[in-house]
């Protein structure tokens, strides 16, 4: 696991003592559930590491704890290019840029995370796979394929978990990509009702909250073109951004990024803050701490 994502030993030292911790946790609770899958939602802004965690967690829970877990990730569900080209014409062009609310198939997300919350007989469940080279969704011959039924489902994403925003927080942009092309806020507006409408009846669905916060919104660009630099090897660099590519694209994030790292905290039960290194510097549980306090 080290060697696919690049990580430095020490990264193992720092897992093994904030998450392994969790990972017995969550299989304390997978025993009391009789059976039903636990849902885990990890949220973490781009470049945080939370594809890592979660593929770490998974792991765990299977060396260590006899556990099936799976792995869905928002990004694997992304509409396709075709569809987000179409959402573009008719409804505002920066709907054609995947990432924000809007720009997922949440019909497919709730589908397949219902398959593989299902208990019961055994049955194979394709997982979704997107090609961030191509910007488009792998063909369904190239999904992977699990055989359920699994114990844990850890579903992780930037946005997972992030409420909408009230309607007086929508009128100013924040930056130059919304006051240029979207200055009557059709496109913000639009991510914005995506939540409410198709997002929170998945976050509703999930038993165990974490977040990787990160310091703030200045880290994800350089953060963003690590991820980048990853792909070169993958993609021989069709398909890689650039530096001034990457400056762009982050733009469509900030909004809810910056929203999202003062809205979300409260609502987790499990709250790890980073620094610009992406080393973990303090730990709390949110939710359990509200439930002491009351």
């Amino acid at each position: 696991m080290l060697a696919n994502q690049r990580l430095p030993d020490a990264y193992l030292e720092s897992a093994q003592h904030w998450f392994d911790p969790l990972a017995q946790q969550f299989a304390g609770q997978c025993r009391k559930q009789a059976g039903l899958p636990l849902l885990i939602g990890i949220n973490g802004s781009q470049g945080s590491g939370k594809s890592t965690l979660s593929e770490y967690l998974s792991l765990i829970l299977q060396w260590d704890w006899d556990l099936r877990a799976v792995v869905l990730s928002l990004d694997d569900v992304y509409h396709t290019k075709s569809r987000r080209e179409l959402l573009a014409r008719q409804i505002h062009p920066l709907l054609a840029t995947r990432g924000v609310p809007g720009t997922h198939d949440m019909e497919l997300a709730e589908a397949t995370l219902q398959k593989l919350l299902q208990p019961g007989a055994a049955a194979e469940v394709r997982i979704p796979r997107f090609d961030k080279a191509t910007d488009d969704r792998k063909p369904e011959s190239e999904w992977d394929r699990v055989i359920t039924p699994v114990d844990v489902v850890i579903l992780e994403g930037w946005c997972l978990g992030i409420p909408p925003q009230q309607e007086a927080d929508l009128l100013r942009p924040v930056n130059a990509l919304e006051a240029r092309e979207d200055p009557q806020g059709i496109w913000r507006r639009y991510v914005n009702q995506a939540i409410e409408r198709d997002y929170l009846p998945l976050y509703r669905q999930v038993q165990q909250w974490l977040m990787l916060r990160a310091p703030s919104f200045d880290c994800v660009f350089n953060w963003r073109m690590e991820q980048e630099s990853k792909l070169v090897p993958v993609a021989n660099s069709q398909g890689v951004m650039d530096t001034e590519q990457v400056a762009r694209f982050i733009q469509h994030f900030q909004r809810l990024t910056e929203h999202g790292l003062e809205a979300l905290p409260p609502l987790v039960h499990h709250l790890f803050q980073l620094d610009s290194q992406r080393r973990i510097t303090a730990y709390s549980q949110p939710l359990a701490s509200m439930t002491q306090d009351r």
